[in-house]
């Protein structure tokens, strides 16, 4: 299995409804800014005490601003046994550039 996805394979994999969480790693302020819809948000910080609110079995899609704090944190998670997290490239700065560009950028 990959350790990344690209903005516009997560697009495809949202569009044809296919069972994917997205968690999102960022700090509170950055989620006021801006996010993914239905995202569940944890931030970095607090991930090792909330592994027990995600499910090891489930596809997730771990995301932040540029994708240095996710692919932390997804690695984190396969190491747990989370065998499908990976990361999303790029993170919300490239999402917003390819994907959707009336997503604010900070």
């Amino acid at each position: 299995m990959p350790t990344d996805i690209s903005p516009g394979e997560l697009r495809a994999r949202l569009d044809r409804r296919e069972p994917v969480v997205l968690l999102d790693v960022r700090d509170e302020w950055e989620t006021r800014l801006c996010r993914l819809e239905n995202a569940t948000h944890i931030p970095t910080e607090e991930i090792e005490l909330r592994t027990a609110e995600l499910t090891p079995e489930d596809e997730i899609v771990v995301y932040c601003h540029h994708g240095i704090r996710s692919a932390g944190v997804a690695d984190y998670l396969r190491a747990l046994g989370f065998a499908k997290a990976v990361n999303l490239a790029g993170g919300l700065d490239l999402w917003a550039r390819t994907v959707d560009p009336s997503m604010t950028r900070y």
